[in-house]
């Protein structure tokens, strides 16, 4: 006959269930915002805009000179010994170059090396271990970076990439 009356609502599943999840979207929205404000990816120039702009027109020009020298360079990286062979071909022949291995996310993950010449366009150098993942790679020479080859590379290498001024772009 009388039907009973319903239970209150904090006695209900429903309620409970709809605060739940309002209550947990809150939270991880505010372990990503902290995330968020205490970590940088190095990926954003945050200062000298106008510096940074002219530093392209820097590395176009280089990019240019090594085109003009006819430049390029062969580079392997041994995977288990990670001895760093580069045979460059060309009008120029530094006695030191520097190999910078540019992670592309995280700047606390760049290498750079020094490669020293030993005869005609051969040069060696030692890489340290466990690199892994794609790199962008720069070739300039180390006292006077007046030219610049580039390319891409996956690490381990497999066998040789060339290095050519097309390749080296803006990074």
């Amino acid at each position: 006959m009388f039907e009973p009356a319903p239970p209150p609502w904090y006695r209900q599943f429903w309620p409970w269930c709809l605060i739940a999840l309002l209550l947990s979207s809150m939270l991880v929205s505010v372990g990503f915002a902290v995330v968020a404000t205490r970590s940088f990816d190095g990926m954003v120039v945050r200062e000298d805009y106008y510096e940074h702009g002219k530093a392209i027109n820097a590395v176009l020009a280089k990019t240019d000179q090594a085109r003009r020298l006819g430049l390029a360079a062969d580079l392997k990286i041994d995977p288990i010994t990670q001895d760093v062979t580069l045979n460059l071909t060309g009008q120029a022949r530094p006695e030191t170059l520097t190999l910078n291995l540019i992670f592309p996310t995280q700047d606390g993950r760049d290498v750079a090396l020094t490669l020293v010449h030993r005869r005609g366009g051969h040069y060696v150098g030692q890489a340290p271990a466990g690199l892994v993942h794609r790199r962008y790679v720069t070739l300039t020479p180390a006292d006077a970076p007046d030219w610049r080859l580039g390319g891409e590379i996956t690490l381990p290498l497999d066998s040789a990439v060339t290095l050519t001024p097309d390749a080296a772009g803006v990074r």
